[in-house]
């Protein structure tokens, strides 16, 4: 008789294990999903199709250190930046988590980390590869749709590459400017010998 009962109650907790396994894995698929139509949307220049991914009153701080709350402002600010007249002409993106969501709770809401391969043109042709780091807190909405609650998206400003580049045009400038210098003091000095053997 025990045999039998120990043998139902682990059937029993193979059985819950197992549908709650299930029940991660979807989640975990929809959440992939999320991620995947985010990166399509900016890919392809959608950014409209964006404002769906989150939920109405947001908290996203941006790789620029801007702050989004609301959806409506998701559209402006990549509009903004990636308009016709934007600084920036295109972005590919590529979001990889690290690991699967954690979930918490009652498995509504849970916390994902995770790499941007991030590549931008600039209006003027050029272009930059830079790696980001992001974190999301996901939620599942109140019409039972997984959506993105808060996103902190920031970078080493140690490697930047824009910044590599500001540095390195400073050092042209600042070279340049040292050549000019050099180049005028000649110069004068060449006049003002002429001008004093003139009036000798």
């Amino acid at each position: 008789m025990i045999k039998y009962i120990l043998m139902l109650a682990f059937l029993f907790v193979s059985n819950t294990a197992l549908h709650a396994e299930e029940a991660d894995h979807a989640i975990h698929q929809e959440l992939r999903a999320v991620l995947q139509g985010m990166e399509q949307a900016i890919n392809e220049r959608r950014y409209s199709d964006l404002e769906p991914y989150f939920v109405e009153n947001l908290r996203v701080t941006t790789i620029n250190q801007e702050v989004i709350s609301k959806r409506s402002e998701i559209t402006a600010y990549f509009e903004k930046w990636f308009g016709e007249d934007g600084y920036l002409k295109t972005l590919e993106i590529t979001l990889t988590p690290d690991a699967t969501t954690e979930l918490y709770g009652d498995k509504t809401y849970g916390i994902v980390r995770g790499t941007g391969d991030e590549k931008y043109v600039l209006a003027d042709g050029r272009y930059f590869d830079m790696t980001t780091r992001w974190t999301a807190t996901v939620m599942k909405d109140n019409d039972g749709q997984w959506r993105i609650l808060s996103l902190h998206i920031g970078t080493n400003f140690l490697d930047n590459p824009i910044l590599a580049k500001a540095e390195s045009a400073l050092m042209t400038f600042a070279a340049g400017g040292a050549l000019l210098g050099l180049i005028l003091g000649w110069l004068i000095s060449f006049l003002f010998m002429r001008r004093k053997k003139a009036s000798a």
